[in-house]
Parts: structure tokens; C-alpha cells; sequence
């Protein structure tokens, strides 16, 4: 089933729609990720258990971030019912528990876990495989190359919302795959974030670069 986009009226920094984004969650991404929208001209309102919940989500009319802990996100999205009905839903979760290892290990990726609990929704994961203070920089560009990425999902227009919301935070989009693929994306993140936090690693150093991929 396919989504449709709304077109708010207006334009943001960079010229184009703006677009109204509801944030599920106060922490760290829902404030970092925010901040640059509202930069880039958009309008966002944000929302948690707290207060404001469903608000954030029915405002979210061109898409909605779930930016709270995976522990409590199936539960999040299943009691916000059809306030989410046909929105695109951005999963920026990672399930990662003690040591490092994957709390969806043997099952559904959390995103799909979502897609399950929001079925009438369009998600999208998307965000995940970076730290808070990589969202903080304005743009996120590293040796002279934008931050790409990587986003599973798969309804089209709602991957378009999305890229356009990637390249408005100064980032490129990558096309990752479908929604079957967002396990292989969470798993990558428990990756990167035992190298980085477990060991103290330079994880970036385990890429080399494209003309030696073998491609």
C-alpha cells in the first residue's frame, strides 16, 4: 500500500515544502534530530509518555521519529492506534541490551516489531548507526564527505519523505534495502557500537575505501 505525502504550504531554508514532523520521545535524538529540521525551516512538535504523546503523532503529517528506547517502543507505538494510521514512521531504535548483543536476536528486526504494531503505517528505519552528537553537527561531514545514510523501507514515497529529510541535515541517503533488511542495519549498529564503546575501537577504520571493495 502506498502513502500519500502532504505538501505543506510554505518553504523552508533550502526552498523546498516545508514539512511537519511529530517527534515521539525527548531525549537526546528526538532533540538532536529536531533542532536541525526546525533549522532547515520545518516544523516540529514533540511529544512522550509524559505529555503530548498523541499530539506529536497527529501532528506529524508528513512524517513521524520514534526517538525513545526500544524497551518501551512496541508499547509506545500500539497504544497511539490510528494517530499513526498512514503516517511515515522513522525507527531510529537499536536493540541492543548487556554485552552488546541483540535483543531481536532469532526474531523480527525492531523495526519490523513496529511495522507490526503501526500496521497501517509506513516505516522507515533510518538514523540509527550514529551517535547523538553526530545529528549536533551542522552538517555532519567527515574528511570532506557528507554523512551517508542508510535507509530500509518499503513503501517509495515514504523512503522520498525520508531522503528529503536526510539531505536536509546536510547527510546523503542511502538505499539499504526493504524492511526485511533493517535487521541487518540494527545488527551493523551493535557492531559499531561494541567496537566503539566495548573496545574503544576506530571503527571506521575497518572500511576501506570503495576502489578496493572489489566492485
Amino acid at each position: 500500500m502506498s502513502c500519500r505525502i502532504r505538501r505543506n504550504r510554505g518553504s523552508g531554508e533550502a526552498g523546498g515544502d516545508v514539512m511537519r514532523v511529530g517527534i515521539i520521545g525527548r531525549g537526546g535524538m528526538a532533540d538532536a534530530l529536531g533542532t536541525q529540521w526546525r533549522r532547515a525551516g520545518h516544523e516540529v512538535v514533540t511529544g512522550s509518555r509524559s505529555g503530548g504523546l498523541r499530539e506529536a503523532a497527529e501532528s506529524g503529517t508528513d512524517a513521524v521519529l520514534l526517538a525513545v528506547p526500544y524497551e518501551a517502543v512496541v508499547e509506545v507505538v500500539g497504544g497511539l492506534g490510528d494517530a499513526l494510521r498512514g503516517k511515515v514512521l522513522i525507527d531510529c531504535t537499536n536493540p541492543v541490551g548487556p554485552g552488546f548483543g541483540l535483543l531481536t536476536s532469532g526474531g523480527p528486526s525492531a523495526a519490523e516489531r513496529i511495522a507490526s504494531a503501526a500496521p497501517s503505517a509506513h516505516v522507515v528505519k533510518a538514523f540509527n548507526l550514529c551517535h547523538v552528537d553526530v545529528w549536533r553537527l551542522t552538517p555532519p561531514v567527515f574528511d570532506g564527505r557528507p554523512l551517508a545514510v542508510p535507509l530500509c523501507g518499503d513503501d517509495e514515497e515514504a523512503l522520498t519523505v525520508v531522503r528529503r529529510l536526510v539531505r536536509d541535515l546536510g547527510c546523503e541517503p542511502l538505499n539499504a534495502g526493504g524492511l526485511d533488511r533493517a535487521g541487518l542495519v540494527e545488527a551493523t549498529a551493535a557492531l559499531l557500537i561494541r567496537l566503539w564503546v566495548g573496545e574503544g575501537a576506530d571503527a571506521q577504520a575497518i572500511l576501506p575505501p570503495r576502489a578496493y571493495s572489489g566492485v
